[in-house]
């Protein structure tokens, strides 16, 4: 993929995400926000664009920028901010299930090709990406009731609930992984000698 498309994705994501963030703050009193906590989840889903940035020049500003890394490590929480702005969670039992699965697959996809470019053996990329989705979504899981404990009303989360969403959401991660170490571009392996090829692309 191109540097200039990957780029394109990258901004049309982050965007779509501050534009449907600021959207849910501003109308928290419509049907599909009530009891969501969008005022308090704002602030946490934006933390997630600092992420690949900061880890990129901590690690040296190795050109290529992974862009669509980036992308996909941003991407599950305009997903579940969308489901909440069109509803879709109010409207379709389903909708928790399918979001969960798919933002892990892109969560840890985005993670696995951070860690591959850091020129780790592909299965280690996968274990890594996979045990970090895991944490991810325990945490995730912990702030949401952490949310309901404080008065939100809305989540009404059970044992079943937060069962399913762990196997759900980790099955996906691994799915997730395993693309992204599939799909990855070649020059993520080690060359001879430990040296990169320059081929990491604009992942």
């Amino acid at each position: 993929m191109g540097e200039q498309r990957a780029r394109t994705i990258l901004w049309t994501v982050r965007i779509a995400l501050v534009l449907a963030l600021a959207f849910s703050v501003a109308f928290p009193d419509l049907p599909q926000f009530e009891g969501k906590g969008m005022a308090f989840r704002a602030p946490f889903f934006l933390l997630p664009m600092a992420a690949v940035p900061i880890g990129w020049r901590l690690r040296g500003r190795h050109e290529p920028y992974p862009y669509i890394a980036d992308a996909l490590v941003i991407s599950p929480f305009l997903a579940d901010t969308l489901g909440n702005a069109f509803n879709f969670y109010n409207s379709f039992a389903v909708t928790d299930d399918v979001l969960h699965f798919l933002n892990w697959v892109l969560l840890v996809a985005g993670i696995t090709l951070l860690l591959l470019r850091t020129h780790i053996p592909r299965l280690a990329a996968w274990a890594l990406g996979y045990g970090i989705g895991g944490l991810a979504i325990i945490w995730w899981e912990a702030a949401e009731w952490l949310v309901q404990e404080l008065g939100t009303a809305g989540l009404d989360l059970t044992y079943g609930d937060t069962i399913g969403d762990l196997v759900i959401s980790s099955t996906g991660g691994a799915i997730g992984a395993a693309l992204a170490v599939w799909l990855g571009p070649s020059g993520c392996q080690t060359a001879p000698g430990g040296v990169s090829d320059g081929n990491d692309g604009a992942l």
